[in-house]
């Protein structure tokens, strides 16, 4: 069922067009968009061809763009940057915005201060022979307000405008196609009747073409995208969407609205929206595969046949649990001595090392002769192959549209039968009697933003940028100093034993801490931890780890997996030593 088809017209060719004009000789036109820097400067030429003198900038992290793309770095030896503060945004807001700026200026000593509340950046350069500039670089936004109301200062297109007499003929916001296409999206859905119970789809397809901005940096994961800025956006807009029409909380996970999916390409062109009610496809049995080399060599996330392959190898105690879409969930049981622990992955399926990494950790274990555990290595079998059709398009996004089920649920937060996939962690729990579950996680490995919805990812402000390998123990009350020796424990082992991890943390907490300006965990061995009580977790002890790699591949991804196995290798050997 088609919800919506609209095309948008493309804001960058409608300004060249308007001031293409001959009337407009001699003016100067400034624009803000969510526009790439090629597209930008070809209407620049065009406009100057015309005598009107133009400079097309980027809406979306304008600052990081002006040192991108104006400022002169030669000879650059300090930069100080008074940010704005705004009364509607996080005080980081801003220094957040800028990053990886820091990074970026390798060698040039940045300091960054807080300024105004007229929404510009004062920005102060000095170079080695001693020059001096200053300049205000400009960063529009528009309050607006959250589905539940609160208020949300977000990017917005700008427009200013002078005649050849310079005389102010326009500054002020203007709605770009990239926003009005957002809006489009969330006025149909809003405006659709789902009815009064859960979920109210399989699937809600919503497909966008449009121009954009998407390219690597040169520091570590870092990747500038309004194409995986605007899934985002989507997908968490349209999940606070239901959650209100559903009557829950934000940022409630036990939401089931069904699959949301929105697949954003680049066109450059005017803007395609499609947004249709779909039923679940057929899915088709998945034999088990062999893996091309050693596991411990996998360079990319595994397909769900190698997956397969990997988990009929350990034999063992099958059981298995079957997903919403029909996919299998599979478990196994290693039967042995001392206290039993579960090993999972996969939780969310965009997290990808951690089945890599319970997959090798089960092998080491099973190899030595007295293991004793339970493993599923994916949990969501589902948004797994969602992950994987996503990522043939943009395959270093972040793409959280899969990172939940097909229900649209965090499955460890699955409140009623039928449980589906978090059956397979009923069936974990009963045959081990495991007390300690080892749950192995991932976050983004380069920025995360939702730029047309205040900018920060709501209730995830803690992992908008990297942090390094990042490790959370829940433990129910009662278990609190073996929770306390645990994690000292596996802190400390990871530290000593996985060449690299130590200053891969440093690097990234350095930059974090530069931008971010406060950091609201702890560091333990060199490790950011976050120790918490809590009788949600169905086990006394869950270790959570995350590792930034949505999404990595090579080297990085082997590092990945590393650093996934050796934390469960040593949480299972201190929990068996008795902590």
């Amino acid at each position: 069922m088609s919800l919506l088809e609209k095309t948008f017209d493309r804001t960058l060719d409608a300004w060249t067009h308007a001031y293409l004009a001959p009337a407009w000789r001699g003016a100067v036109v400034e624009g803000w968009l969510f526009e790439g820097v090629e597209a930008r400067r070809a209407a620049q030429a065009r406009l100057e061809q015309a005598g009107v003198k133009a400079r097309f900038r980027s809406a979306y992290k304008p600052l990081l763009h002006y040192f991108l793309e104006e400022a002169e770095l030669d000879g650059l030896v300090s930069a100080v940057v008074r940010y704005p503060l705004h009364e509607h945004a996080q005080p980081k807001r801003f220094t957040l915005e800028a990053y990886p700026l820091v990074a970026l200026l390798q060698g040039v000593r940045v300091t960054m201060q807080p300024g105004a509340d007229d929404l510009h950046y004062d920005v102060s350069l000095t170079y080695a022979d001693g020059r001096k500039t200053e300049t205000r670089v400009y960063a529009p936004n528009q309050l607006g307000h959250a589905p539940d109301g609160t208020p949300e200062l977000s990017p917005t297109g700008w427009l200013r405008v002078r005649d050849a007499d310079g005389a102010l003929q326009t500054d002020a916001a203007q709605a770009t196609e990239y926003q009005l296409l957002f809006r489009g999206i969330m006025d149909t859905v809003r405006n659709h009747a789902w009815g009064a119970h859960e979920p109210y789809f399989e699937r809600l397809e919503i497909r966008v073409d449009l121009p954009g901005i998407d390219y690597a940096l040169p520091v570590d994961e870092e990747i500038v995208s309004t194409f995986e800025a605007l899934h985002e956006d989507i997908y968490f807009s349209l999940l606070e969407h239901f959650q209100q029409h559903s009557g829950r909380p934000s940022g409630d996970r036990g939401l089931q609205p069904g699959q949301i999916i929105p697949d954003i390409r680049r066109h450059d062109g005017a803007a395609r929206v499609q947004i249709s009610v779909e039923p679940f496809a057929p899915v088709a049995p998945v034999a088990p595969a062999p893996l091309a080399g050693p596991l411990a060599q996998a360079r990319e996330p595994l397909s769900a046949a190698q997956i397969a392959g990997c988990m009929a190898a350990f034999g063992g105690d099958a059981f298995q649990a079957v997903s919403r879409q029909g996919r299998p969930v599979l478990g196994t049981y290693v039967r042995g001595p001392g206290p039993a622990v579960f090993i999972s992955g996969a939780q969310h399926a965009n997290e990808t090392s951690g089945v890599v990494g319970a997959l090798r950790a089960a092998q080491t274990l099973a190899a030595r002769g007295d293991a004793h555990f339970a493993l599923i290595a994916s949990e969501n079998p589902d948004g797994y192959a969602l992950f994987n059709r996503l990522r043939e398009q943009h395959p270093r996004h972040m793409l959280h549209a899969s990172r939940y089920s097909a229900l649209g649920d965090d499955i460890a937060y699955r409140e009623r039968a039928p449980f589906f996939e978090r059956e397979g962690r009923h069936q974990a729990h009963a045959i081990s009697g495991a007390h300690l579950h080892i749950n192995l996680h991932g976050y983004p490995a380069h920025e995360w933003t939702r730029p047309l919805s205040g900018y920060l990812p709501r209730h995830f402000e803690l992992w908008t940028i990297p942090k390094g390998f990042f490790l959370v123990l829940r433990h129910h009350p009662g278990w609190g100093e073996r929770a306390r020796r645990l994690i000292e424990g596996v802190t400390a082992r990871l530290a000593r034993n996985v060449p690299g991890l130590v200053e891969f943390n440093a690097r990234q907490l350095e930059l974090f801490h530069a931008h971010a300006l406060e950091s609201g965990f702890g560091v333990l061995n060199g490790i950011p931890v976050q120790v918490t009580e809590t009788d949600r977790e169905e086990l006394p002890l869950a270790l959570i780890s995350e590792f930034p790699d949505e999404t990595v591949y090579g080297d990085r991804f082997v590092f990945a997996h590393t650093v996934q196995m050796e934390t469960v290798l040593a949480a299972t050997d201190l929990y068996r030593a008795g902590l």
